[in-house]
């Protein structure tokens, strides 16, 4: 008999299952407590009136564990002094989407060697995750392989569904069934009506294919995430984050019956791939702002250690520490004086 299935299948390796790995590396109470309380914060920002701005900030994504602690440590300090009128919530980034090929970030390839030690990652991410929270610093991570979540979703405050992920059905069905605030980002072409269709999908009952916490495939069936929002991130026509295609915006999650929830991604289209851009273009939100923008209620910016990125893949040991190795970022300092400004200028938001 002709073999008719995994012709192009290598291997087959067995991972723990989600309640495995759960008991094997549990959160805490207070750890359960603390993402049950950020998630009821951001829904706030987002729905309920809190005037203080999201800032989700930090490393396109995490690919060293001790530059990615240094960084949160330094962002948590950060935070608590901010924090009366900025939420700022870490980027702690494992699943990383490719073009074509590279990288594809700590869960997948934890090691950075092409070994794929994908049990290793989940650990290494799931113990990650617990350490920012152990730091008082809420979560943010984008969600890309819909079996993930249920490995460490319960120590995620905000996720996001990416560009080239958001038309996706699978996507927007997995988002329905997520316990966090949520934000679809617009399409690579720039479309809004796709993130605002996904919104609308997500909110809804939905049933489909998945694993249960025991690993099992199961038919997961959903009641509809109400908490998720737009993000616009610029596309193949350029930026759009100005007055104009803010208003745009707000028009069209008005007529599709949404509240006009926006965030902003500083980064990628709108700073037309220049990471150093990105200050500018948060600044270019604050003007909004002051001049009586009410949907703006947040940011997302690309922050390392150091500046910029390095290429990948190289040498473990020839890597620069607090450096990229995906989209570039802006370094600390840049950082923290942004930062320091964003409160500075939220001072009328709060009035």
């Amino acid at each position: 008999m002709h073999r008719t299935s995994d012709i192009n299948v290598v291997e087959t390796r067995l991972l723990p299952s989600p309640a495995d790995l759960l008991r094997e590396i549990p959160k805490t109470e207070s750890e359960a407590e603390f993402v049950a309380h950020a998630r009821r914060d951001i829904h706030n920002l987002m729905f309920n009136g809190d005037r203080r701005f999201l800032l989700v900030v930090g490393p396109c994504s995490i690919h060293d564990l001790s530059a990615g602690r240094e960084y949160a440590r330094r962002l948590a300090a950060l935070s608590r002094e901010v924090r009366d009128r900025i939420m700022i919530v870490m980027r702690v980034y494992f699943e990383k989407p490719r073009t074509t090929v590279g990288w594809k970030g700590l869960i997948m390839d934890p090691h950075l060697d092409g070994s794929y030690d994908i049990a290793s990652g989940l650990r290494l991410a799931r113990q990650f995750l617990r350490e920012v929270l152990d730091l008082g610093l809420p979560t943010a991570t984008e969600l890309l392989d819909p079996i993930t979540p249920q490995y460490i979703a319960d120590l995620i405050c905000w996720s996001a569904i990416g560009a080239r992920t958001t038309e996706s059905q699978t996507h927007r069905q997995m988002a329905s069934g997520l316990s966090m605030p949520l934000g679809f980002k617009n399409g690579t072409d720039g479309s809004i009506q796709t993130a605002i269709n996904a919104i609308k999908a997500a909110a809804q009952r939905q049933t489909f294919l998945g694993i249960n916490v025991d690993g099992s495939a199961s038919a997961i069936v959903t009641r509809g995430n109400p908490d998720c929002h737009l993000v616009l991130r610029g596309g193949s026509e350029g930026p759009n984050y100005s007055p104009d295609d803010i208003a745009k915006a707000d028009a069209l999650l008005t007529k599709a019956g949404l509240r006009p929830a926006i965030v902003v991604d500083c980064s990628h289209d709108n700073s037309a791939k220049q990471p150093e851009r990105q200050p500018e273009v948060l600044r270019a939100l604050l003007t909004q702002i002051a001049g009586g923008n009410r949907s703006i209620l947040g940011a997302m910016i690309e922050s390392n250690l150091e500046a910029g990125n390095q290429p990948f893949p190289q040498p473990k040991s020839q890597l620069r520490y607090g450096v990229s190795i995906t989209d570039g970022c802006i370094d600390w300092p840049t950082t923290e004086a942004l930062v320091r400004d964003v409160h500075a200028a939220l001072a009328c938001r709060l009035k």
